[in-house]
């Protein structure tokens, strides 16, 4: 599919109960590389191959969570466009000026149903991955450190009027549906994935009576082994893990889940299907998802999956 719009998750800011516990953990457990810290106190990060200076931004705070959720567009003309359709859709915008994330230009930024801050950019400085431009190595010496993810790959939100989320990505930001489930004895949409790209998902909505909840952010990992290797760095450095290591039905994609520090949960993955925009999207009913919708191996449902967010 032709990468005219949006273009892909860009950045996510969450918020930790204890700074110097939580940069250990993104730093040396996580292994992701640490790129700035701003006069407001923010860390940046970003995965081992990407390109651009900063995915992950994380803040002390009071309470953990998420801040807000962005994706990189192709240019600033994109940008002005997409702002200008996000209006005429009856969605108030703002923005929010270059500089304010460091190495970021002017971000759209605006709430949907479900209580959560989306953001918009064009822009944001290219730094590479370590490897040459010309005859590059596979990989970097920051790829061994710690689990070492590729990348910020999508995020999973939890909040009210998914449904309606759902038309502002699909019918304005042009991303595709490519599963869904239903609430139990209903035809109602009750978890959505979606995608800006071919990949299962870009960014993922689960209804929920609180607006504006975290469940996870997901980081892009090679291969299963390196997901099996991550699960031996979670439990040498006793992260407390949600589900895993197993296969998800929805998305096909093999996955640990373990909690930061704070609380927020994160999710080791890689596969998963390759959707094109012509494809329908795949049905799960409840059963489905109880059955191995979630966890394919252990058939089953798994309590703090379906209910601890942040």
């Amino acid at each position: 599919m032709a990468m005219t719009g949006v273009l892909r998750p860009g950045h996510a800011q969450i918020r930790v109960l204890d700074l110097e516990e939580a940069l250990h953990f993104y730093r040396n457990v996580l292994g992701l590389v640490e790129t700035g810290k701003d006069a407001s106190g923010r860390h940046y990060f970003k995965g081992w191959d990407e390109r651009d200076h900063n995915s992950v931004i994380i803040r002390q705070a009071d309470r953990a969570g998420i801040d807000f959720f962005g994706f990189r567009v192709l240019d600033v003309p994109t940008l002005n466009q997409l702002e200008k359709d996000l209006n005429a859709y009856g969605v108030p915008t703002e923005r929010i000026p270059a500089g304010e994330l460091l190495e970021t230009g002017e971000r759209v930024r605006f709430q949907i149903p479900s209580g959560h801050l989306i953001e918009l950019f064009a822009e944001k400085k290219m730094v590479g991955n370590g490897l040459a431009a010309v005859n590059p190595a596979p990989w970097s010496d920051d790829a061994e450190r710690g689990i070492a993810p590729l990348r910020f790959d999508h995020g999973l939100l939890y909040g009210p009027d998914v449904n309606k989320v759902m038309d502002i990505f699909v019918n304005v930001l042009g991303f595709i549906l490519t599963e869904f489930v239903t609430l139990p004895d209903s035809d109602v949409k009750g978890a959505l994935w979606l995608s800006c790209s071919i990949k299962a998902h870009d960014i993922a909505f689960v209804e929920h009576p609180e607006p504006g909840k975290l469940h996870h952010l997901s980081f892009m990992l090679e291969s299963w082994e390196k997901v099996l290797r991550a699960g031996d760095i979670i439990g040498m450095n006793e992260i407390p893990v949600d589900i895993g290591p197993t296969r998800h039905g929805i998305t096909r994609g093999t996955t640990i889940y373990a909690w930061d520090p704070s609380g927020n949960r994160f999710e080791t993955f890689c596969g998963g299907t390759q959707n094109y925009p012509d494809w329908d999207p795949v049905a799960w009913n409840w059963e489905g998802l109880a059955k191995g919708g979630l966890d394919y191996p252990q058939q089953k449902l798994h309590e703090t999956f379906l209910t601890v967010v942040s």
